[in-house]
Formats: C-alpha cells, structure tokens, sequence
C-alpha cells in the first residue's frame, strides 16, 4: 500500500516538474522503459522462484530501479506479490527510490543548482 502512495506523489510531482520547467525526453524514455523492464524481471523472478530455477539477482533489480525503474517494481511488487517480506531487499529498494527521486530532482529542476 505503501508504495502505491509514493508511486502517486512521485506521478503528481513529476507532472507539477513538466508543467514548471519541463522534463528531456530521456528522461520520460528511461522511466517508461525502465518500468517495463522492471514488470518483466520481476515477472520472470517470481516465475523462477515459485519453479525454484535460477533467480534474478537482485542487484539487477535494484540497478534497473535506481535508473528508473522503480515505479514499475512498485506496480510489479504489488501485482506479483514478489519481494515485499524480504526486509533487506525492500531498505535497499526504498533507498534506490530515494537515490533516483534526488537524481530526478537535480537533473530536472532548479531547486538545487539554480539552472
């Protein structure tokens, strides 16, 4: 649940940032790509898993949400059920989250260098 409330301030945010000061296209490619990347290796994880084959690592996973990912992790998560209980795995998730929203924010505003 929790992640869906983040999901939704990060989408409001994202629109007040284009409508203020634009957003470069690659930055939209790589959340939309990066989100469908992460639904697919999610997908194919818990795929393996419930077979018990070879799993994704999950530094994979974590790299493909800290380049934008994360907003499909946060929709893959709830809709696979897949690494929610791992408490490990979800601090270090939240904290790609955080890494990338920061990265968002100085890449596309001028909040923090005055561009």
């Amino acid at each position: 649940m929790a992640g869906w409330v983040w999901l939704v301030a990060f989408a409001v945010f994202y629109v007040v940032v284009l409508l203020l000061w634009s957003v470069p296209l690659y930055v939209d490619a790589l959340y939309v790509a990066g989100s469908a990347l992460s639904c697919v290796l999610y997908g194919i994880d818990k795929r393996a898993a419930v077979a018990g084959r070879r799993r994704i690592p999950e530094a994979t996973l974590h790299l493909v949400a800290v380049l934008g990912g994360w907003p499909g992790a946060v929709v893959a998560q709830t809709v696979f059920r897949h690494k929610t209980q791992k408490r490990s795995f979800r601090l270090r998730f939240w904290a790609t989250v955080i890494v990338n929203v920061i990265a968002f924010v100085v890449v596309t505003t001028p909040l923090v260098f005055g561009r």
